[in-house]
């Protein structure tokens, strides 16, 4: 096959009503010049699930890498901060506040949560979701020489606001 786009299959079906497709199935960036700027946040959430052991280490600052939790805060920061680098098709956003914090609210746990801010014309939930994944790898990658068997649980959004949709909040 000369043409390797999926629109070029004979029965591909057309995608007309998802925005990342054009009517040809072809992927594209969603135009969003003629969109007003308005105050846009999101907060994204995720959880470590690790040893108590591993969580006193955390809590305590006593693993030998490091500052665990302000490793993972500049990683998750930095993270959204590339997001259109790990994201195809994610435009390019000049952040405003990006923040992470961390709570423990089991002996066994590790929450995180990331809030991104911007006023613009596209909304940043990718931008906060990736900040609390990449720190709840972070974690993981500094606490794995004591506990292999964490686990990284609840990526989720749990908060927009602005834009034409509104706001979101996930009722739990």
């Amino acid at each position: 096959m000369g043409d390797s786009s999926l629109a070029a299959l004979p029965d591909y079906p057309a995608m007309t009503n998802l925005s990342h497709f054009d009517e040809q199935g072809a992927s594209r960036m969603v135009d969003v010049g003629s969109k007003p700027e308005s105050r846009r946040t999101a907060k994204a959430g995720a959880r470590v699930r690790m040893e108590p052991s591993t969580q006193a280490l955390i809590r305590d600052r006593k693993l030998a890498k490091g500052d665990v939790l302000e490793v993972a805060r500049l990683a998750g920061i930095m993270a959204a901060k590339q997001t259109p680098a790990l994201i195809p098709l994610c435009h390019p956003l000049s952040l405003e506040s990006v923040s992470l914090d961390f709570a423990f609210p089991q002996p066994d746990v590790v929450e995180l949560t990331a809030d991104v801010a911007i006023t613009g014309r596209t909304g940043v939930e990718m931008e906060a979701l990736t900040a609390v994944s990449i720190a709840a790898l972070t974690i993981y990658d500094m606490c794995k020489s004591v506990d292999r068997g964490m686990t990284i649980e609840q990526i989720c959004l749990e908060e927009k606001t602005g834009g034409r949709s509104g706001t979101f909040r996930r009722t739990k």
